[in-house]
């Protein structure tokens, strides 16, 4: 009996100290047998449409070669489709192509999410270790998760930097135990993730404008607040111009407007001005 009192504080520990490999190894798994058990991955139109077209586009740019390929899809930000365009172009099979995008699906999207599980579940018991390991498997239990999983859609990449930009918000707030320049950093690193997560999908906007309000909260009094929210600000912005940049310049080299087709009036002025127009 008291040996099995002492072996369960330890095995608690040992488990604890490996939890969060653990748990992105699980989820990775779990994502992988997904097209694994399926023995195939499913194309529907937006893959034979657009998907491994926007691949292509970003390898070379093709505006000045075709005219609305896929619509007006083949404006929006290419990259993340790059990996299925090779894969495609190299013949690889359709559970093979599954099985790395849900790995990468994996090993990006899980450890965010299992930051935030640990920020609202602190404790070292074996309660709060259940509930961290369940909040992270509900958090991958709705319609638009599963469905990546069998697809060629990349919503889980295009949200992968959103999340890690809330959870490194979450774990520079005071009472996730950081100091001051380690808060510094990890709100710097939230900024440059939400920027890019606009970046990778403008749709992204929306829910980024809002983490000036958790970065309000990594600071302890209002001047340590103000600078965060201006660093974090600062970094989104960078973080944007790094990942965008490039993509925006063809677009305006080509379109006058660097987010064509959306708002293209915005750009008037400055065409005319450029003497674009």
């Amino acid at each position: 009996m008291n040996q099995t009192l002492t072996a369960r504080p330890s095995a608690l520990t040992a488990l604890l100290r490996w939890e969060g490999l653990l748990v992105c190894l699980l989820t990775v798994a779990s994502f992988v047998s997904v097209p694994l058990t399926q023995g195939e991955l499913g194309l529907g139109s937006d893959a034979l449409n657009h998907h491994i077209y926007l691949g292509w586009t970003a390898q070379q740019h093709r505006f000045d070669l075709d005219f609305l390929a896929a619509g007006y899809q083949a404006y929006t930000f290419p990259y993340l489709y790059w990996p299925l365009y090779k894969m495609a172009a190299a013949g690889w099979s359709g559970v093979a192509v599954g099985v790395t995008l849900a790995a990468l699906h994996g090993v990006l999207v899980a450890p965010p999410v299992w930051l935030l599980a640990r920020a609202c579940m602190p404790g070292a018991t074996w309660f709060d270790l259940a509930m961290r390991v369940l909040g992270v498997a509900l958090a991958f239990l709705t319609g638009v998760a599963l469905s990546v999983l069998d697809a060629t859609m990349n919503d889980l990449l295009a949200a992968a930097p959103l999340l890690w930009a809330v959870a490194l918000a979450v774990q520079a707030m005071p009472g996730a135990g950081s100091d001051g320049r380690a808060a510094r950093s990890l709100v710097l690193c939230s900024g440059l993730c939400a920027g890019a997560a606009v970046a990778a999908k403008l749709s992204n906007g929306p829910l980024a404008i809002l983490m000036p309000g958790l970065w309000w909260l990594c600071g302890r009094g209002w001047m340590q607040r103000v600078m965060a929210v201006a660093l974090g600000s600062a970094a989104t912005l960078l973080g944007f111009a790094a990942l965008y940049g490039y993509w925006g310049w063809l677009l305006w080299r080509y379109f006058g407007n660097p987010i064509f087709p959306f708002h293209h009036h915005w750009f008037e002025p400055l065409r005319l001005w450029t003497g674009m127009s």
